[in-house]
């Protein structure tokens, strides 16, 4: 499909015509950004974007915004419907904000804005021959405790926070871009290194840094723990360049533009996305769609075959669907399917991008896995976050969805219920399947969290029950097997 950016140009709040949704082609809209050399931050929240569709449906093809859902939804294809509920005027960019004054802007926030400003200038670093070129990663004025830490990302105890503080809020930038060079494949794949850093800054500054737990650090936190099982012997001896190019993109990429809320509250409020995606998959789809849309603006596959691209788009939405938690049982009962019948052969193109599915699956829930000061503050961050719609879901006099009632709920009684009926079941497999230091490891950790998790449950028992019926009904949710258009499985 053909994306015309340039027409037409329409206000942000204004209604989008009928006679412009009669026909084929792209809607944009654009405005200065202190991300792309505006010299106030306080533009940001200006933002540009475009959407296209296909008239025959009038179903959204693709979606590229750099702006904010409640702003989206008024832009939407189709006229709100009546009943439609009124949190959809709340906009999610600030859902998960503390109070602050009016108009004022954090000191950390700035010094981003003027750190992403530089990612976009030429630095001598990138210049020379590719042979002479030893593709540093970061700028002369960055500190060298980032560096070092860089030489150690493949260590299972890679403290994500620390890192993110050393580079100043970019360790999704930095790492990822860091993780290419090292396998080589911006070299191999022939990519343009200031195409390629462009669209991480854009993928990271996509990501909701309000939101407690989905923000660019978790992004990041994935994009290191996918290196390490792309490194575990039986992925390094199978997998192909472009599979890793895809599992480390699905990665920085997986829950992009996260509004910090869940599917069945989006479903709830009737927000447009539930009804694009028809309820299916919503989040993950929005998180695929959103990636190939910076990929197409910034052109980062755009000297490939226009068939090496499409495919590259199409398994990457198959990685990103697969994050889906309320299809985990059945991806768990594949593979272990798989294992019992030791079918699985690597030489298989699809076998591979299975594994690579599973891998990124155990990389988004693997905080339970982690040592515990860095589990214990995931914890926190993802319960803090449920709470919060739940606060949201209370206030609004909505049904309050699994996991999301701060009255019912603990930390460490989510936590355990969590451990023991999503993350042991699915580490397990891959344990079984990668029976490697790491994998012992990882299953030490989970065994030692759960159990300072439980020292601080009193009535254990009660809640676990609880919790395991809540998280039946998370992983199990009833949905369509009929996704989007585009995102069949490669």
């Amino acid at each position: 499909m053909e994306l015309c950016y340039q027409l037409p140009v329409l206000p942000l709040d204004r209604p989008v015509p009928k006679h412009v949704l009669s026909r084929r082609g792209a809607i944009s809209f654009s405005s200065s950004s202190s991300l792309f050399g505006a010299p106030d931050p306080r533009q940001l929240s200006q933002r540009r974007g475009a959407i296209s569709y296909d008239s025959s449906d009038q179903t959204a093809l693709y979606i590229r915004m750099l702006g904010d859902v409640r702003v989206r939804s008024q832009v939407g294809f189709e006229p709100e419907r009546r009943g439609s509920h009124p949190y959809l005027g709340i906009d999610f960019r600030t859902l998960h904000s503390r109070a602050e004054s009016a108009g004022s802007i954090p000191v950390r926030r700035i010094r981003r804005l003027f750190s992403f400003q530089r990612h976009l200038l030429p630095s001598r670093l990138l210049r020379g021959p590719p042979h002479l070129n030893p593709l540093h990663i970061l700028d002369e004025d960055y500190c060298g405790q980032a560096k070092c830490m860089l030489e150690k990302v493949g260590s299972w105890n890679f403290n994500i926070f620390l890192f993110d503080r050393l580079t100043n809020g970019n360790s999704l930038v930095y790492l990822t871009f860091n993780l290419l060079n090292q396998y080589g494949l911006i070299e191999l794949f022939q990519l343009d290194m200031v195409k390629v850093r462009r669209f991480l800054v854009l993928v990271q500054e996509d990501y909701h840094n309000q939101n407690p737990y989905h923000n660019a650090v978790h992004a990041a936190d994935v994009t290191q723990a996918m290196h390490c099982y792309l490194r575990e012997p039986k992925l390094a001896q199978s997998l192909t360049s472009c599979d890793i190019l895809l599992g480390l993109l699905a990665a920085a990429t997986h829950d992009l533009d996260h509004p910090g809320v869940n599917q069945p509250f989006l479903i709830k409020t009737n927000h447009y996305l539930a009804a694009l995606y028809r309820n299916t998959s919503v989040l993950e789809n929005h998180h695929w769609r959103s990636a190939v849309g910076l990929l197409r603006e910034t052109e980062v596959f755009s000297h490939l075959p226009t068939e090496d691209s499409l495919s590259i788009e199409r398994q990457l939405g198959s990685l990103i669907l697969a994050t889906d938690i309320s299809r985990q049982n059945e991806y768990l009962s594949r593979f272990r399917t798989h294992l019992d019948e030791d079918d699985l052969c690597l030489g298989n193109a699809s076998h591979r991008h299975f594994i690579l599915q599973m891998a990124l699956k155990c990389a988004d829930i693997c905080n339970p896995c982690r040592p515990w000061e860095l589990s214990k503050q995931w914890s926190e961050k993802v319960t803090d976050e449920f709470f919060h719609q739940g606060d949201i879901e209370k206030k609004h006099k909505l049904e309050v969805s699994p996991l999301c009632d701060r009255e019912a709920n603990t930390i460490s009684s989510v936590q355990i219920g969590f451990m023991t009926y999503v993350v042991e079941p699915l580490f397990a497999e891959w344990a079984r399947f990668s029976d490697t230091r790491l994998s012992q490891t990882m299953l030490g950790h989970l065994g030692l969290n759960k159990a300072s998790w439980s020292a601080m449950e009193p009535e254990a028992s009660g809640s676990s029950e609880e919790g395991e019926s809540e998280l039946t009904r998370v992983t199990e949710e009833p949905s369509s097997r009929a996704l989007s258009q585009g995102s069949q499985k490669s």
